[in-house]
């Protein structure tokens, strides 16, 4: 770990955007804490935890089969879209590899959108979304920046320099926003670079502090590489690509860090090679190491961990980790004992796992297979996870004697295709790991997985299919061809009161896989007649019964209705109906208390009605 000051190249802050040095209230506004998400989506896998679970339920299990497409808008004529979502204050933003968008998140109408001219040529082209905070978004570039924009009108604030292009080094995860503090990493392993995690100060653009995720010759960890020229000339790889997870009561954000290099030639390097295949857990405030969970030591098959960890409480109330990798398993991950719970194949895996030769070796998961940028979702109601992977073996030839070549390709050998791609979904028990069901798609399910309450799930593969799921039996709800290969966000949010799904739809980044269609972002959302006719069956006002029911009961029964004294609400309207249910709050058996005094008056009856109303559209 180096501090400010160590070999960071440069702080630029572009005071002239915006006219006027800042008073300390104005810093104190602008770096105040976030609110409550309600039913936006305010970072790429919504919550800082990266559970990818939304609490809003206008689209169930019930309805989801009329959804419709309401706009659909072109962000770019080709290449990579694989961004995040978000939505915030009724505004979502996207980007592409150089351009940051801001679009109205109800009929698609680009409201600004911010275009980066490279300042130096990149070997790769990929950008999977920003972070926000404080009114700024914060994202990287592919030939190796970290900006921020004002998230009002795209404009500039300050930019930093934190990599080489010439050397691969890039930012093409979303970074994490908290506290007044940005977080990045730097990828790319196989160009001969060290993969660094950077934090940043949100306002000025000052380098707080950064971690090198390869130990450097001599620090903690070095002696896992025994042959010293692979963390020394050869960088070690330990990029880092997708995005990351962030425990604010404990101040850890948890790392994924991808393959050590020479991919093929795990001889080359000797050792378990840290902390590259690892969950890297840091300290929010200082970038000191806390601990770290290693899913393949002396990794010989490009089998990184790319997408970020999930945190969760299980059914026990015990804190997890979920980590799903590249070597096609799921990890869960007990945070108190730092163990490893459960492991499970979420894609044809070979076990023992193979070592590549120069005669070439024919592995499961392949170097494009297991789970790729896009990682687990939760839904705490079933205690269930979640989460798409790619099924596509690999034959591995590798080349003995392999020099470190900085800037160059640094695979130790070749690697071929040996079958054509599929995809699963993998329904999981977050206790145990044991399968709950499972879907086998068509190509590779790339896009992001999120959860209801609602009682679905949702995520894409990248033949463009979007699907919705029943979240308890597996069930396919819904199936939309988007036109596009969907390798992004999958996004639910509310806007006055409707449920709208966003979708990403057009990577070409992954052209092996079969990559179609232009980069374009998809709306979706129950028509008005469906809204309207599902409201004309209800009476009574549900939105007016969910504040009432919180009021008067929920401090008993809880938010989902399922914490008091074994009583499930959820489904009760499969045990009586609507009278039956009034009936029963009205005088109600022990030792629930009596809600309403008698006699009722009229305001009684209204809200009693109303809260009646509000459970029985639970599904």
């Amino acid at each position: 770990m180096r501090h400010l000051g160590s070999g960071i190249l440069l702080v630029v802050v572009l005071v002239a955007t915006s006219g006027l040095s800042h008073s300390a209230d104005q810093i104190r506004n602008a770096l105040a804490p976030d609110g409550v998400t309600g039913g936006e989506w305010r970072s790429y896998n919504k919550s800082l935890a990266g559970q990818r679970y939304s609490l809003l339920r206008q689209l169930n299990a019930n309805n989801a089969g009329k959804l419709e497409e309401v706009c659909n808008t072109r962000l770019a004529d080709q290449g990579s879209f694989q961004a995040g979502l978000l939505v915030i204050d009724g505004v979502m933003y996207a980007t592409t590899a150089t351009d940051t968008v801001a679009m109205n998140p109800v009929n698609c109408e680009i409201i600004w959108r911010h275009r980066y001219d490279r300042e130096e040529p990149s070997p790769l082209s990929v950008n999977r979304g920003v972070a926000y905070y404080g009114g700024r978004l914060f994202r990287g570039s592919d030939d190796g920046r970290v900006y921020a924009l004002d998230a009002r009108t795209g404009t500039v604030l300050w930019t930093n320099i934190v990599g080489e292009a010439v050397l691969g080094e890039m930012v093409s995860g979303a970074p994490i926003a908290w506290n007044g503090i940005v977080i990045v990493g730097t990828a790319v392993s196989e160009f001969g670079m060290r993969g660094r995690v950077i934090a940043y100060d949100a306002m000025s653009g000052r380098e707080l502090w950064n971690f090198d995720t390869v130990p450097r010759p001599g620090e903690p960890g070095s002696e896992t590489w025994r042959n010293t020229v692979w963390n020394d000339v050869g960088g070690g790889g330990g990029g880092t690509w997708s995005h990351f997870a962030l425990d604010p009561s404990s101040a850890e954000v948890f790392i994924p860090v991808g393959n050590p290099i020479p991919d093929f030639v795990p001889a080359e390097r000797l050792g378990d090679n840290l902390y590259t295949n690892s969950v890297l857990v840091l300290d929010v405030f200082t970038g000191e190491l806390k601990w770290w969970y290693q899913l393949a030591p002396s990794d010989g098959l490009d089998h990184d961990l790319a997408a970020a960890p999930m945190l969760y409480r299980n059914s026990e109330g015990k804190q997890m980790v979920a980590a799903g990798g590249k070597d096609g398993y799921l990890h869960i991950i007990d945070r108190k004992t730092r163990k490893l719970v459960a492991k499970t194949a979420v894609t044809t895996v070979d076990e023992p796992v193979p070592v590549p030769t120069p005669e070439g070796v024919d592995v499961c998961p392949g170097v494009a297979g297991g789970v790729e940028w896009n990682g687990p979702a939760f839904d705490p109601k079933l205690n269930r996870i979640f989460i798409g992977s790619l099924d596509y073996c690999s034959r591995f030839v590798a080349e003995l004697g392999t020099k470190p070549d900085p800037g160059g390709t640094n695979y130790g050998g070749s690697w071929s295709g040996i079958d054509t791609p599929k995809g699963w979904l993998y329904a999981l028990d977050a206790d145990t790991g044991a399968v709950a069901w499972r879907f086998h798609a068509g190509n590779g399910m790339l896009g992001g997985t999120t959860a209801t309450a609602g009682g679905i799930v949702m995520s894409g593969d990248n033949d463009g299919k979007f699907f919705v799921f029943n979240s308890a039996s597996g069930e396919v709800l819904k199936t939309v061809d988007t036109g596009g290969s969907l390798s992004g966000g999958v996004i639910t949010y509310d806007i006055g009161g409707k449920q709208y799904v966003a979708v990403t739809s057009g990577n070409h980044s992954r052209t092996l896989f079969g990559a179609s269609g232009r980069p374009s972002v998809i709306i979706m959302a129950l028509p008005d007649a469906v809204l309207a006719a599902e409201a004309a069956s209800n009476k009574f006002d549900v939105v007016k019964g969910r504040e009432l029911y919180f009021g008067y009961c929920g401090s008993c029964h809880g938010g989902d209705g399922d914490s008091w004294a074994g009583v499930e609400l959820k489904g009760v309207n499969q045990k009586m109906d609507f009278d039956a249910l009034v009936e029963f709050i009205k005088n109600p058996r022990s030792p629930m208390p009596k809600t309403f005094p008698t006699p009722l008056n009229e305001a009684d009856e209204r809200n009693l009605n109303d809260i009646a109303s509000f459970i029985m559209q639970w599904r």
